[in-house]
């Protein structure tokens, strides 16, 4: 295990608030590290060479790495994708201006698998993160890279991520990370490299639950920018850490324990006897409507990326090369070049799910039952605080096997994650001990907005 050791973050802001840090000598030794780390794991697709003068503010100077779909000014912005090898971002995303106003740097963009397209984080075009456990494994994806910097860096560090149907709480999972994906519209997705517009949502990767809703805490709000950004009230979300959860409800649904490696649940279970010893209230559940949740998002997620990839034309932005011929060869010959192959596997289904004649029988039966499983979602929430699970059914697997399974196989990885993802409501993974040395992840929903009842029990556990 090659894991970077534990850096209490809220001690270390205090010291930066006290005076008691050298700037130049900590932004040294972060890149120094950085680099280091980059040559043994690959989390990188771009490391920022100039972090420019810093404010400060609430999370000054920590340094934050952003998932490469997040777009940042002046900083190279892939979303993992050849497609847009030479994009250069006029603008901040909002999460990442909010980071700068508050003290925050940029470390660098982390790998993805490309536009969020898979769960190992495997196709990236650049590079494939490295599982700090162990090197033959995966970090999980999408959000691999910004997982794979978290559990590495030995200095304090919290990395924005995003999920559209797994991609923060799968690679929290298989690092031993703690990662939150908030509820839809909580944090601004302006500046986000849309996979599925209805789905996607940033969110944060820390090594501690503390840091996890610090950062969201900054990033969090309504932007008049993103017209899915909801006015929710903001919260400094750090106070609902370590709050006593004596008479929680926790649901355990048992359908997320179905095909799942016993030793995993096993793990699982203890943690919830954990939660019982400290007042919380274990109530089975029932969400029969799980098993439909992975068919219905992908119909969805890959209906709604077919929109969204076909403004890559190579006009107006990324790769682009001299025009010959009609717009419809030229326009061919960059998407042939410039998208991987799961990219090219999720553009022609998605445009096969929504084609006339088969529009009625695909997509919008997927949307019907996406709002079946919002309502089942609700009326959870009307019996328990909180829904516990497993985040992954696996383990970290190894490249070698990852290569050997069907895209089927791949997608259905995703069985425990799709349905909290495709209803919107939030969810946190924390690691939940080892299974055979490699880390296991225990994930909690919670009804929408309910982020600081997930940021309570989350605490409880880590303790």
């Amino acid at each position: 295990m090659k894991v970077g050791k534990l850096i209490h973050l809220k001690e270390f802001l205090e010291d930066a608030k006290n005076g008691n840090v050298d700037i130049g000598e900590f932004t040294a030794k972060v890149f120094s590290e950085t680099k280091k780390i980059q040559e043994k794991f690959a989390p990188f697709i771009t490391i920022n060479d100039s972090i420019g003068e810093l404010k400060k503010g609430r999370i000054f100077p920590l340094p934050i790495s952003v998932k490469d779909c997040i777009c940042t000014k002046g900083i190279k912005t892939t979303a993992g994708s050849k497609i847009l090898d030479s994009y250069m971002p006029p603008f901040d995303a909002t999460s990442v201006s909010k980071v700068k106003e508050n003290g925050g740097f940029v470390l660098g963009k982390t790998a993805q698998d490309e536009f969020g397209f898979g769960t190992f984080s495997t196709n990236c075009a650049y590079s494939v993160p490295k599982n700090p456990y162990d090197r033959e494994r995966s970090c999980g994806g999408s959000s691999g890279g910004a997982a794979c910097i978290t559990a590495a860096a030995t200095f304090p560090h919290v990395a924005i991520a995003e999920s559209t149907g797994g991609s923060i709480t799968a690679p929290a999972a298989f690092t031993g990370t703690v990662g939150l994906t908030p509820t839809y519209g909580r944090i601004s997705r302006y500046g986000l490299i849309d996979y599925s517009n209805s789905m996607d949502k940033i969110g944060v990767i820390g090594k501690e639950v503390f840091d996890a809703a610090l950062l969201f805490s900054v990033i969090s709000g309504y932007d008049p920018l993103d017209s899915t950004s909801s006015k929710v009230e903001t919260k400094d979300f750090t106070r609902f850490i370590e709050k006593d959860i004596k008479g929680m409800k926790v649901g355990i649904p048992k359908e997320y324990f179905e095909g799942i490696d016993e030793k995993i649940a096993k793990n699982i279970m203890e943690r919830a006897a954990s939660l019982e010893s400290l007042g919380a209230e274990l109530v089975d559940i029932s969400l029969p409507l799980t098993k439909f949740s992975l068919p219905s998002y992908y119909l969805i997620a890959m209906s709604e990326a077919s929109t969204n990839l076909a403004r890559y034309s190579g006009l107006r932005y990324g790769l682009q090369e001299n025009v010959s011929g009609n717009f419809s060869e030229y326009f061919s010959d960059i998407r042939e070049k410039g998208f991987g192959k799961e990219a090219k596997r999720r553009i022609m289904l998605g445009t096969y799910a929504r084609a006339a004649g088969f529009r009625e029988a695909y997509y919008i039966k997927a949307l019907k039952v996406r709002q079946l499983i919002i309502n089942e979602f609700k009326n959870a929430f009307g019996k328990v605080d909180v829904l516990l699970a497993p985040s992954m059914p696996i383990t970290a697997p190894k490249f070698s096997e990852i290569e050997n399974l069907t895209p089927l196989q791949i997608y259905n990885i995703d069985k425990l994650t799709t349905a909290p993802n495709m209803a919107g409501i939030p969810t946190i993974s924390v690691p939940a001990g080892t299974v055979s040395g490699l880390p296991v992840g225990v994930q909690f929903m919670a009804n929408y907005f309910d982020e600081e009842k997930l940021i309570s029990v989350a605490s409880a556990i880590q303790k």
